[in-house]
């Protein structure tokens, strides 16, 4: 019997030292979450900051973008309004020009010039009008 107590007692040793080098199990793991290390967690809100930076300056660049159309698009309609203007002027000068001023449309037109600061301006509006 000694000899089985003392088997006994070397496997039972065995088993305590095989057993507490590794790590221990953990109760109701279910139940508990375990919380991800902090070198992690540091990461992940360093990635989602980057991601929120690069909506934001995507989002600015779309709104530069945007800005700009509506200024070149602004540039655009003013040069076409200056083209129409230079054209109505062109108008304006050959129509004064073959004006009788005695006529019953070149004394209308004297009397509706009177608004004006001048007669070309007073045709343009005339002609502008007329259209």
């Amino acid at each position: 019997m000694d000899s089985l107590d003392k088997l006994l007692g070397e496997l039972k040793a065995e088993y305590h030292q095989g057993k507490s080098p590794g790590p221990q199990p953990q109760k109701n793991t279910a139940k508990s979450p375990t919380p991800p290390p902090p070198n992690s967690l540091s990461l992940e809100d360093s990635l989602l900051a980057q991601v929120r930076t690069d909506f934001a300056q995507q989002d600015a660049l779309e709104e530069l973008q945007k800005q700009q159309a509506i200024e070149q698009e602004q540039i655009r309609q003013a040069e076409i309004k200056a083209q129409g203007l230079a054209a109505l002027r062109g108008e304006a000068e050959t129509w004064l020009k073959t004006l009788d001023p005695f006529s019953s449309e070149g004394l209308w037109f004297e009397r509706f010039a009177e608004g004006y600061p001048s007669k070309l301006d007073a045709a343009i509006g005339y002609l502008q009008s007329d259209e």
